[in-house]
């Protein structure tokens, strides 16, 4: 299948799957069935992972999931850039809970990149792989623009996986690689949200004109953009007390159109031309089916120039 026509299949809404690989708290193999379930059952038919998620147990889950759905009926996304093996020493740091003890070796060669892709496949107990995306190159440009890319875009071309892709945390270096390399599409996250729209000045009008997809990571930037006062986590470390402020303002605009703080997180990356999809990572029925929910808010658009202003 060719990479437009698996851009063309995904939904709108993603489900982000790091939560169910242990990020932060532990959640069981039937939980994590659950969240994966619920999200079939709303629609949701792209589904986003990585080895670093839970150092392989989210492939796994995500994998045993989905095995007895219809394979031509999802988008399944990966990455590459980390390779799983044996601790060379010294304690694993990791924000995963009770995932195996296994370290995540940056590996952005050719040779890493296609075994990373075996092993994925492994992990996963799946014949293929929809979409893959280089995962965080930030120290590694060079290496991943000789390495990594010419082998996925080969393999790409041969019908051995649907798309490529880049996921990061950045616009920048994202825009540099939409110049250099012959992209499917990119994960931007956290870097197009009602706290942060940088990514909305150079990266998202340039992925438009040339025809790259772009799917939307982050939306709630970890935390902050759900509850400020619950979750004042931004970028996955303490927020900076401005940016609480700003989102406890956000919330409060929102209560007097009656609207959720969530909702219009996860819909205003949705109202960009540019934007394929927005994944959004869940470790429950509970929070999917919010989700799902948040997303389908009537939300007025005296809203959104409030939130503009803001």
């Amino acid at each position: 299948m060719n990479a437009p026509a698996v851009l063309g299949r995904v939904t709108r809404l993603g489900l982000g799957c790091a939560p169910i690989g242990n990020l932060f708290n532990a959640v069981s193999d039937a939980d994590a069935d659950a969240t994966v379930t619920a999200a079939w059952d709303a629609g949701i038919r792209l589904f986003d992972t990585a080895p670093l998620y839970g150092h392989g147990l989210s492939e796994m889950r995500l994998g045993s999931a989905l095995r007895s759905r219809p394979r031509d009926e999802y988008v399944l996304a990966t990455k590459v850039g980390r390779l799983l093996r044996e601790p060379s020493g010294g304690v694993l740091s990791t924000i995963f809970v009770d995932a195996p003890a296994l370290e995540a070796v940056h590996a952005y060669s050719g040779d890493d990149t296609r075994r990373s892709i075996e092993e994925s496949l492994e992990r996963l107990g799946l014949d293929r792989l929809d979409i893959v995306h280089v995962h965080d190159p930030d120290h590694h440009e060079d290496e991943a623009i000789r390495g990594a890319f010419p082998a996925l875009i080969k393999l790409r071309d041969e019908g051995v996986i649907g798309a490529v892709g880049c996921g990061m945390n950045q616009w920048q270096m994202l825009f540099r690689l939409v110049e250099r390399v012959d992209l499917d599409c990119v994960l931007l996250a956290g870097r197009y949200t009602l706290l942060d729209r940088s990514g909305a000045e150079q990266l998202l009008p340039r992925c438009l004109d040339r025809g790259v997809g772009v799917i939307v990571g982050g939306v709630f930037n970890s935390g902050l953009l759900v509850d400020p006062d619950i979750s004042p986590t931004y970028d996955y470390a303490a927020a900076p007390q401005e940016l609480v402020a700003r989102a406890r303002a956000m919330r409060e605009a929102c209560r007097r159109h009656g609207v959720g703080l969530p909702a219009a997180a996860l819909q205003f990356a949705l109202r960009h031309r540019a934007v394929t999809s927005v994944v959004v990572g869940a470790r429950s029925r509970e929070e999917v089916e919010a989700d799902t929910a948040d997303a389908q808010v009537a939300i007025p658009e005296a809203l959104w120039d409030e939130l503009g202003e803001l």
